[in-house]
């Protein structure tokens, strides 16, 4: 039955519509998995070398086994970002004589298939058998790879069912960032310590080699919380059986715009009404305290911004980044009926804008609280949200004009996480690299505060070229509306 399904699988992707742009994905993302992967090769053999040099007042052990479970964290962040969820079209097997067993275990099977989960052997394996296996014996050895590989399958699964539970209800994304904040201001004010915890943990593991087993049983209870999930919601059904309600809202201040206007508030509807396209705007607030990743005080001081130009288009940029991935698709189910209705797609395409600047202006006032740290960052957000407002709309709608996959908002079931894994990150390259590659010669030359303004006049240029972009963008979609349409019907 297994190979069954992946045989469907690999013919659902060779008949896709979006064949050309996937193999093309792949690719791009195979190179950077190899890259990555040789990075993992390098530092796993590297570290007997690496360890003393960074911290030479420890033993090399104690600092093995102090780095683990930092990896995991970091690992488990990434994958709650990055990682996709299994996808299987359950709709045709549902009235065939299928265990759900069969299912479940072919979407828990293609979960292990991640790079994630390749990385921490490359890094940790020649650390084990260098050092540890010569230190503390092969029986201390082999459980040390079996914790590892245990804690690799918890995070793999765990992040999983949070983001499957995220999708019905927010709230375990929310509290689950808190509990995560938490844990890092007590690490921070050095009220507790994971490095101590590490080396607590897998020092006891090489003395008492079966306890590792601890951390065996807990992964196998959150793989079985997450078939237990699986198997309760494996329908076509929502998960909630609520009835729906009706509701007319009135968005007074979009009637200035006119029919702009109009079209404006009906996506704005669209997206407040549904949990999949409410949840990516929310989520988009939750990204605003990203800055004290990468805002430090000795970037700050040192006007290398540069470094901090990822995270100030990343936040106030994250509106544009989430929701206009599938700008268009959004609106997949009813775009016949766009179609039909004759719309003016100049309006259409104006009303996108209008969102996206309305999104942005609200994400970039609120975040001016960076400003406390350093008045200089409110001139990095200042040339962060023109460029987004000028530059990232075009290449978002652009680029919308291309998907062809239809999404359904209308269900917040565990297999409607479409879109948000890597492939869709790989996306993002374009328009994140691009305001860092503009700023690049000016902070080699020393001039950062230029490399800031011509940032800036690049969104503002591109923002008051609006009007040509909207005649283009206009002609892409009519090229591209009944490729659209045929894909969306699918």
């Amino acid at each position: 039955m297994l190979s069954t399904f992946i045989s469907h699988q690999q013919k659902s992707f060779w008949r896709s519509r979006n064949k050309k742009g996937s193999i093309a994905a792949e690719i791009v993302f195979g190179l950077l998995l190899l890259y990555f992967l040789g990075i993992a090769i390098f530092i796993g053999f590297g570290m007997v070398k690496f360890l003393p040099e960074v911290f030479p007042d420890q033993n090399v052990t104690t600092s093995f086994n102090g780095f683990i479970l930092y990896y995991f964290a970091f690992d488990f962040i990434m994958r709650i970002q990055l990682q996709e969820l299994p996808t299987l079209s359950i709709i045709p097997y549902l009235h065939l004589k299928i265990p759900k067993s069969k299912l479940i275990g072919f979407l828990n099977v293609k979960a292990l298939f991640s790079a994630f989960n390749l990385w921490p052997f490359f890094i940790f394996l020649p650390f084990c058998f260098i050092e540890i296996a010569t230190e503390f014996g092969a029986l201390a050895t082999i459980m040390y790879i079996v914790t590892i590989f245990s804690l690799t399958v918890f995070n793999n699964y765990l992040a999983l069912y949070i983001k499957r539970k995220s999708i019905s209800n927010i709230a375990y994304t929310v509290v689950g960032l808190a509990i995560f904040a938490a844990l890092a201001g007590l690490e921070y004010l050095k009220i507790i310590s994971l490095m101590a915890a590490s080396d607590y943990l897998f020092r006891h593991i090489a003395m008492y080699p079966f306890l590792g087993l601890i951390v065996t049983l807990a992964a196998f209870f959150i793989f079985k919380i997450n078939s237990q999930f699986l198997s309760n919601n494996l329908y076509v059904e929502e998960l909630s059986t609520a009835t729906e309600k009706k509701a007319s809202t009135d968005y007074a201040f979009l009637n200035r715009f006119g029919k702009v206007g109009e079209l404006a508030a009906l996506e704005l509807k669209l997206i407040l009404r549904h949990k999949r396209s409410r949840s990516s705007v929310l989520l988009g607030f939750l990204f605003l305290f990203y800055g004290f990743i990468f805002y430090k005080e000795k970037a700050i001081d040192s006007n290398s911004f540069g470094q901090m130009m990822f995270g100030a288009i990343f936040m106030t940029g994250i509106s544009i980044i989430i929701y206009g991935q599938f700008i268009y698709a959004w609106q997949s189910a009813h775009f016949d009926g766009l179609l039909a209705n004759k719309i003016n797609f100049k309006d259409y395409i104006k009303a996108k804008f209008l969102l996206f600047t309305i999104a942005c202006s609200v994400i970039t006032v609120l975040a001016s609280f960076y400003g406390f740290l350093s008045p200089k960052l409110l001139l990095l957000h200042l040339a962060a949200y023109l460029y987004n407002i000028g530059f990232g709309t075009v290449i978002v709608l652009y680029m919308g004009t291309s998907n062809y996959k239809r999404l359904d908002i209308n269900k917040s079931a565990s297999f409607n996480y479409q879109g948000t894994g890597a492939t869709q990150w790989l996306l993002a390259f374009p328009y994140t690299l691009t305001p860092i590659l503009i700023y690049l010669p000016f902070g080699i030359l020393g001039l950062p505060y230029w490399g800031l303004v011509t940032v800036a006049l690049f969104g503002l240029i591109m923002l008051l070229m609006r009007g040509y972009w909207v005649n283009f963008l206009t002609k892409r979609l009519e090229s591209q509306r009944y490729k659209m349409a045929e894909g969306y019907r699918e």
